[in-house]
């Protein structure tokens, strides 16, 4: 009866149909064990193996759910996360995995391809472990830069996240493994999260973070979304009929499944409001006190208050996605060429690191006996990581860990992680004939001793930043601004690199020679600085975050709940809106320390020949020329500035281009109609409208350096939804 009843299902029918015809097949006890998954086994956090995992299944990860050999659906297995597989504690036996760069590093690099490849490699090294659910890439919006998991997204802008977050989407489910985007949605502080309830108006949420989304699932359908932990006005994401059924199935005809973060589901009645499974279930009794949706979802089964039509919708979409993914098609595992992956990762970190500031000491020179002092950010060991369930074991195991603690749930996975090599190291391959010394930067008279007889000093400044802890401010941790402040008093040769997953606040800044912010940059990040810093890498990375001057300029200077005790209630009024980052500077004609966009390179670029068409959308063509004497990637951006006489700033396009000297290239930019329209309605629910009339946009180096200046006409409109 099994071979007949997979058999029965046609492997060329459209998922839909397929998911249709398996689940009607299902018994009660099967559509229930589909809708739920549970932890494997991570003693270091006292979670012992779960009896509903079969005693054959010693791959453990963060989530299992039992399949059903006899209609051919595979068991799910999950796994954390956007950088790399990761392991906490799950498979001792596992020997590593490739730590890519932070997504935020991704986001710099303004290279939707560079996601794609990180997430094909992830994919493979998934599949080749037997995960066949990556809960990955991340998309919420950096909407503040105090936030502990920014590093996690790839920025603050809806288009150029959605475009990255896509990519990363086509690159895991091109190796037939499921991508989870998340965190659905406004889960953009984590502060006391499991009880931030996020205010802000339905149609602003449309026009920022909602399209993030919309776009990303519109360009790469992924398998499953993941809903936040937090509320979305006053109810909790999980259980938001508002946003689960009207807006993400009914709006955007989304046909995957909503499964929630690990711990989100404090009530059964979440399957009614468009939830379709509960992961994680040991962290929802700890958090909530027991599971939703085993016992308690049977029972109103049961009593008939949840109905079995609800029960068949939310298997057929796990079903979905597994037929549309082709989780259920696997052959052989691939075969990993870690090699291959690591080129990857370096090309990724040579990409997306920004250079902030050059006051003429970059490139290094070479060939020169400069003395060199190396100082601080434990460049002695490696480059860091953030923390959290993004931290990803590479081969070979991390070259350090530092426990750091806290309070919450994610205490015990803040720490200081470090990836060899070191930066010291790939910087003596990089510049042979220099001549280097380390001081640790533990006291500021020892490192500016070293600082004032050295030719060039580079200070490493690095910040531990991860899940479950927001900053509570932008300063870097442990006295690293008063040592970079003292080397730089004694040596104006001073190059600072810096490691974070956010904007610092600098006080130093007028005191350096050049600034070099490196994200947290994976397994191969040490080598991308020092290529960058010798000149062997042109710097091509741009910001994908504002840099503030300070807290005051941002929209919230005070971040509601910070220093609350774990438990506390927090309501957090996203009152910009819309107006997300560069578009809330704009709005507010203030100056941010770094824009959005701003990158330097070790060239020049000119943009010339701009033509901007209107009619239902803008369509701009313009060249871009490398007017200096190294080949180098540029990346023009086009803004709109104004619409039909409303100040409106709004990135329309980008695309990265790279020259060589004296070489040229024609781009073409299409807007996408919803970045020039406002969204109308009640409740989020409703149409875009474009404004009639002339609109006017920016070719630019970045968000405030704009370059060229066009009009066009537009067609007033009605459209979408």
């Amino acid at each position: 009866m099994g071979i007949l009843a997979v058999c029965s299902v046609r492997a060329d029918e459209s998922p839909e149909a397929r998911a249709r015809a398996t689940e009607a097949k299902m018994t009660d006890d099967e559509r229930f064990s589909l809708i739920v998954s549970v932890m494997g086994a991570v003693p270091s956090i006292g979670v012992p193996r779960d009896r509903r995992i079969p005693e054959n299944v010693s791959n453990m990860s963060a989530g299992y759910t039992p399949g059903v050999p006899r209609l051919g659906v595979p068991a799910l297995q999950a796994s954390d996360a956007s950088m790399g597989v990761t392991n906490p504690g799950y498979r001792p036996d596992d020997k590593g995995a490739t730590a890519f760069p932070s997504s935020i590093l991704v986001g710099a690099t303004f290279d939707p391809g560079m996601a794609r490849q990180v997430g094909a490699a992830i994919g493979r090294e998934a599949r080749a472990r037997g995960f066949n659910v990556q809960l990955a890439g991340g998309i919420n919006l950096a909407r503040d830069v105090r936030n502990g998991r920014n590093f996690e997204y790839y920025s603050e802008d809806p288009w150029h996240t959605a475009v990255f977050g896509a990519a990363a989407v086509n690159g895991i489910q091109s190796e037939g493994v499921i991508s989870t985007l998340k965190h659905f949605v406004l889960n953009c502080n984590e502060t006391n999260r499991h009880w931030l309830d996020a205010i802000i108006d339905p149609n602003a949420h449309r026009e920022s973070d909602l399209l993030a989304f919309q776009i990303a699932i519109e360009r790469s359908q992924p398998g499953s979304i993941m809903s936040g932990y937090n509320k979305v006005n006053g109810t909790y994401v999980s259980g938001n009929a508002l946003l689960l059924n009207d807006v993400l199935r009914g709006a955007w005809g989304y046909k995957g499944y909503v499964m929630s973060d690990w711990g989100a589901v404090p009530e059964w009645q979440f399957a009614l409001a468009g939830l379709d499974q509960e992961s994680g279930l040991q962290m929802d009794v700890r958090q909530w006190g027991g599971e939703a949706f085993t016992d308690r979802l049977k029972a109103a089964y049961a009593d008939g208050s949840f109905p079995k039509a609800r029960l068949s919708q939310m298997v057929q979409r796990i079903l979905h996605a597994i037929y549309a993914v082709g989780a259920d098609q696997w052959g052989p595992a691939p075969a990993i060429d870690l090699s291959a992956h690591n080129e990857i990762a370096l090309e990724g970190a040579r990409q997306g690191i920004v250079l902030l500031k050059n006051d003429g000491v970059l490139p290094l020179a070479t060939g020169k006996p400069l003395r060199i002092a190396v100082i601080g950010g434990d460049a002695q060991e490696g480059v860091i990581s953030g923390t959290g369930s993004g931290a990803v074991l590479p081969v070979g195991g991390f070259a350090g860990v530092v426990k750091i603690g806290g309070p919450g749930t994610m205490g015990a996975a803040r720490n200081l992680y470090l990836f060899a090599p070191s930066p010291l190291a790939e910087l003596k391959k990089a510049l042979p004939d220099a001549q280097f010394e380390f001081d640790p930067g533990y006291t500021t008279a020892e490192a500016a001793l070293l600082a004032k007889r050295s030719d060039v000093v580079i200070a490493f400044g690095t910040r531990i930043e991860g899940e479950g802890f927001d900053l509570a401010d932008l300063s870097l941790p442990q006295g690293q601004d008063a040592v970079i402040d003292a080397v730089a008093s004694v040596n104006p040769n001073t190059i600072v690199v810096l490691q974070t997953g956010n904007p610092v606040s600098m006080p130093w800044r007028d005191k350096v020679k050049a600034i070099v912010e490196a994200w947290f940059p994976g397994q191969a990040g040490s080598q991308a600085i020092a290529e960058v810093l010798a000149g062997k890498v042109n710097p091509s990375g741009r910001l994908p975050i504002t840099f503030p001057v300070n807290l005051a300029q941002t929209p919230r200077p005070e971040l509601s709940g910070l220093g609350t005790p774990w438990g506390t209630p927090v309501t957090i009024r996203y009152d910009e809106g819309a107006e997300v980052g560069y578009r809330w500077y704009a709005q507010h004609d203030a100056t941010p320390m770094y824009a959005f966009g701003h990158g330097l390179s070790y060239t020049s670029f000119d943009y010339g020949k701009l033509k901007v068409r209107g009619g239902d959308t803008i369509t701009a063509t313009f060249t871009v020329t490398n007017t200096g004497k190294i080949v180098g990637a540029d990346v023009p951006q086009l803004y709109l500035t104004n619409a039909a006489g409303e100040s409106r700033m709004r990135l329309l396009g980008f695309e990265r281009v790279q020259l060589a000297p004296g070489a040229s290239k024609t781009v073409t930019l299409k807007a996408d109609p919803r970045l020039l329209a406002r969204f109308e309605g009640t409740n989020g629910l409703g149409k875009w409208r474009i404004a009639k009339g002339t609109h006017r946009v920016a070719l630019g180096r970045s968000a405030v350096e704009p370059v060229l200046t066009a009009e066009a006409t537009l067609k007033g409109r009605l459209f979408g939804s």
